[in-house]
């Protein structure tokens, strides 16, 4: 049985045209092409989406170019690993990207390596920006509320005479906090 092929398609404007990138997918003889007409850095895109929702093991997705797939690098990764881990394959012409090649795949997991890199970048910075605020007598996280504004919230609750939004107006205090203190309060 043949792989279905799905084409996607993408413009960031309503004004721009998406026939060069139609014109090219139907050259690859795409079973159905989805497009949509959204900017790239939404991350709901209801065409994509879709495309998800109907990808079965075994078929192929085509796109002009990875930038009218991902958002950013680590989105484009994601969206690859996504459609590895369902043995899609994907084609980005421009890029002559072919998962279905072992150039292809040697070229995603080079992708993956570099993404891990960038993760574990992030977390040791972070560990190291942590530590570096500790050892100035930082603690890091949110900082506290005072107790005397959260019993003061606590107090106008249990009265009954003010809305939650006022209270957090006259307080100062999130309706999060809030909520945390009254639930801990009747948990007691």
């Amino acid at each position: 049985m043949n792989p279905y092929i799905y084409g996607y398609a993408r413009v960031s404007t309503k004004q721009q045209e998406l026939n060069r990138q139609i014109d090219l997918l139907e050259k690859y003889e795409c079973n159905e092409i989805l497009t949509e007409k959204i900017t790239g850095t939404k991350s709901d895109r209801p065409e994509l989406n879709r495309l998800k929702d109907k990808l079965r093991p075994g078929d192929i997705v085509v796109v002009e170019s990875f930038s009218r797939l991902g958002r950013s690098t680590k989105d484009l990764i994601e969206l690859v690993t996504y459609f590895e881990e369902r043995t899609i394959k994907l084609i980005s012409v421009k890029e002559n990207f072919d998962t279905t090649t072992p150039q292809g795949k040697l070229m995603m997991t080079v992708f993956q390596a570099f993404s891990q890199f960038e993760r574990d970048l992030i977390v040791e910075r972070t560990k190291e920006g942590l530590k570096s605020a500790r050892a100035r007598g930082r603690k890091g996280g949110r900082p506290r509320v005072a107790s005397k504004e959260i019993t003061r919230a606590l107090n106008l609750y249990r009265s009954e005479e003010y809305s939650v939004k006022e209270i957090v107006e006259m307080t100062g205090i999130s309706r999060a906090t809030l909520y945390r203190y009254v639930n801990t309060e009747s948990l007691s």
